[in-house]
Parts: C-alpha cells; structure tokens; sequence
C-alpha cells in the first residue's frame, strides 16, 4: 500500500505521525510519503515538504499569502503524480487539502479525510463537496457522529487519537516551582494577538500577594523559534519559552491559558484547569459574521465545551479578550478550590465522550479495509 499523507500544521502533524505508526504496524510493507512535519517523518513517512513553509490563519492571512498557496498546492499535485499514491489521505488543514480533495477526485485518486473540516461550525457548504469528493470521512469528535449521518456523507468514528497521544506521553518537569502555562498558537497570526495580553496578565498576577513566586511558561509552537516571542519576552525574568515539551508545560501547570485549538483539549487530558482565548483580525471576523455565517447552532469554540454540550471552562473570546478578565480567570481557577473540582468532574466526562484508547490504530486498520473494498 502507498499512502500519501497531507498535514498543514501541528495538530496535524501530530494526529499524522500516530496514523503513520498504526498504518506501518497493521501493513508492515506499507510505504507512507507526507507533507507534513518532524514527527511524521519521526514516524516512518518520507517527508518531502514541511507544513511551516504555508501554515496560514484566517482570511487575510489566506489573502496574503495567496501565491505561495497556489505554488504549493501545484507543487503537491504533481508530486501525487509522480508518486502514484494508493491513497491521498488528507488530515485537516482544509483550505489546502479541499483543493487537493478535488484535484484527487478528478483525476481517479482515491481520497480519504482524516480529522474532517468543521463544517458543523462553518462553511455548511464544503458538505457537498465533501460528499463529491471524499472516498471516506475519518472523524474523531464524538458529536460529529449525528451531524454528518444527518448529512449524509460517509464516515467512520473510531475515537479520538489524543487520548493515546497525551497517555502515552512520558512526563516531566519542564521547569521548578509553581508556574502558569501560556499556549498563544502555533501560528504568526495567534502569537501576536495573544503574547501582549498574556504579559499583561503576567503583570498583573505577579503583583499579587502570594504570586511573587509563581512564574510563567510559554509553550513554543514547534514551527516557531525563539525569535517570534523574543518582541514580547525579552528581558523578562518571570517567563520562560520552552519548546517541544508542551504536554509536560500542561501537566505540572497550576492553570493554563490557552488559545483555542487542539492544545485545549489536550489540556483536558492532561488535567489543567484552563481558560480558552481567541482573537482574530478584523478582517477576518468581519468574513466569519457576514460572509462564512458561523452557524447558529454551535454555542462554544473549544473542542472539550464541545464534547460536553456545555461550558466546562470559559471562553474568552475577541472583545472579551483581556488582560483583566484572563487574569481574573486563572486566579480563579489557581485559588477556588470548589471551581477546579467541578472543572475536573467535566473533563473526566469529556474524556469519556472520547473513546478509549488505540483510535489511531483502528483508524489506519480501517484505512486498510476501505482500500481492500476495491
């Protein structure tokens, strides 16, 4: 079996390397080629293009950088080409993989969707072309299972690939002491819009009694380097940037303020009590309220509020982004005791939502079985 994986940032690159490993153990001859990252290459891919080099978020961020995209999805395509795939499978990122989805279909390519566009939460109208152009959905949130048999498309659910991800993970200590986690985004975009606030937070919390000691960690996204934080940490001594320990960041936290995003849920496997924050351009909100029509029916943006189908941590979002209001949160969720517990009671719920253990595996076992349905 050749199998051409398509990730385009680092959840992806994460779920990617997981999926590569159980495809490579349920077909031991299987030959895996990605654009994708580190860990998928980790993993036993061959990496040919890696996913920092297109990585973009929201509308002007897609607009300025237009060219480069187009480049690469014609970069990708004859790579396919040359390649002969058995099978394009195409993991999240769906401003590219769509593209690819169909330019696959068109040209006889079987594709499958690992991790589908989120479609219940905008952009209703990809269902079509999912519908056209997908061989097979792979989802891995449990509320995705009623929305797309009530849409019709085909899918398999076998759990969610964090759960072995963030189980597996051998712990430690990233640094000493009691410290607050920040993850602000894998993204230019993300880090820029959410460092300033958490270091006004970061001031405002350490000039606090009982705080002096309390430090803050910033988890570096793995397509990033020291360089994208420096504008906002530089000369501080409270903070420290580490890199490639983001599970180990969230695990000995006291709390965690998070960008929304995967690094969300994985904070409810690890256990850290959390606030979720989000800001975007402008522009780009102005596209999602009147151009996308972000649908009425989803009330939360966090994965974890999600699976729950109601609030177990807060959101912060856009106008109510700011340093006073996260830095009155997470003092809430380090000193009120009766909050955290109930927080944890929701995660150990949300946990449950999602499956238990090997999704990965039954994933690229179910993979296979498709493939052999030809």
């Amino acid at each position: 079996m050749r199998c051409f994986l398509i990730a385009g940032e680092a959840s992806g690159d994460l779920h990617g390397s997981n999926l590569v490993r159980g495809l490579l153990a349920e077909d031991p001859t299987a030959e895996c080629r990605c654009w994708g990252g580190d860990l998928m290459q980790a993993a036993g891919a061959q990496l040919v293009h890696h996913y920092k080099e297109g990585a973009v978020m929201g509308f002007s961020d897609v607009l300025a950088k237009a060219g480069r995209l187009l480049r690469n999805i014609r970069a990708c395509e004859e790579d396919i080409l040359r390649w002969q795939p058995d099978v394009v499978v195409l993991i999240d990122y769906p401003g590219f993989n769509m593209r690819i989805a169909k330019w696959c279909h068109a040209h006889g390519i079987r594709v499958f969707y690992y991790i589908a566009p989120k479609t219940w939460a905008s952009r209703a109208g990809r269902n079509r072309k999912l519908k056209a152009w997908v061989d097979r959905l792979f989802i891995v949130f449990p509320f995705e299972v009623p929305y797309f048999t009530q849409k019709g498309i085909p899918f398999v659910y076998k759990g969610n690939p964090l759960v072995d991800a963030v189980d597996g993970h051998p712990y430690a200590r990233p640094v000493e002491g009691r410290y607050v986690a920040l993850l602000p985004g894998s993204r230019n975009g993300e880090i820029s819009r959410m460092m300033p606030v958490c270091m006004e937070v970061a001031d405002r919390l350490s000039a606090l009694p009982g705080w002096e000691d309390v430090r803050f960690v910033v988890a570096g996204a793995p397509a990033r380097s020291e360089a994208d934080y420096a504008p906002w940490i530089a000369g501080r001594t409270d903070v420290d940037l580490v890199f490639g320990r983001t599970y180990d960041i969230l695990k000995f936290a006291d709390a965690a303020v998070i960008n929304s995003g995967t690094a969300s849920l994985e904070a409810v496997l690890t256990g850290t009590p959390q606030v979720v924050c989000w800001s975007a351009s402008p522009l780009t909100i102005w596209v999602a309220r009147h151009i996308l029509r972000v649908q009425d029916h989803v009330k939360y943006i966090s994965l974890g509020n999600l699976c729950l189908d109601r609030l177990a941590f807060r959101e912060l979002i856009q106008e109510d982004f700011t340093a006073d209001a996260v830095a009155a949160e997470v003092q809430r969720l380090v000193q009120d005791t009766a909050y955290r517990e109930r927080m944890l009671a929701d995660y150990a719920g949300i946990r449950r939502s999602l499956g238990g253990s090997g999704a990965s595996r039954s994933v690229a076992r179910a993979m296979i079985e498709e493939l052999h349905k030809q």
